[in-house]
């Protein structure tokens, strides 16, 4: 029964961490739909503050790439540097010190990079993954496609911004919930999802084991 419920994929806020994968200048011209990526990442970090649920940034080699880009607004979040491409070995104590987590929200870039792996890496752990498909490119959309649907065949969940923000919260009664919907009634920026799931593409389709 435990184990049908786990498959659900719920999140609670005590169980929940939100992971932010490199989001920094050096990408800047290269990720598609980059700044709408930052956008939808910087409203996930603005529930998860209201929401009480702890955050990790990462930085890929910041001495070259640059530092995470200001919009994001992660100031007062120290971003941990990292070579590897995943965020799990770097983040590994501060992950083994929360022996409550159950879920991570995943948020940045590359998807077939440094957010697959690290979805492969919780996995591997035992935790659920819940992909922000609407905070996640790549340079190449046949890239972000095939890796969202390696995720999912791998045991992870698609999901949005919204829906994630929302599924914390619960209830309308809750007592930060005028400032959530503050949040979720900005328009969400377009980031091509529709072009990747129209028509029902196969890749997408059936996918979960």
């Amino acid at each position: 029964m435990a184990a049908a419920r786990a498959s659900l994929g719920r999140i609670l806020p005590e169980s929940s961490i939100l992971f932010l994968c490199d989001m920094q200048e050096k990408f800047r011209p290269s990720i598609a739909y980059f700044p709408q990526i930052v956008s939808v990442a910087a409203r996930m970090l603005k529930a998860a503050r209201l929401l009480d649920v702890p955050v990790l940034l990462t930085e890929q080699y910041p001495q070259g790439l640059g530092p995470t880009v200001p919009e994001l607004g992660a100031q007062g979040i120290r971003p941990v540097s990292k070579t590897c491409f995943s965020m799990v070995p770097t983040l590994q104590k501060e992950l083994d010190g929360r022996p409550q987590l159950r879920s991570v929200l995943l948020c940045g870039i590359e998807t077939q990079v440094c957010i697959l792996n690290t979805a492969l890496d919780l996995l591997d752990r035992g935790l659920q993954v819940h992909v922000v498909v609407d905070a996640c490119s790549s340079r190449s959309q046949v890239d972000r496609l095939v890796a969202l649907a390696r995720m999912r065949q791998s045991g992870a969940f698609l999901s949005t911004s919204e829906a994630l923000i929302l599924q914390l919260v619960r209830d309308a009664a809750h007592p930060q919930f005028k400032e959530i919907q503050k949040i979720i009634k900005e328009p969400v920026p377009d980031s091509g999802l529709l072009g990747l799931f129209q028509g029902q593409n196969p890749l997408l389709l059936n996918s979960r084991p």
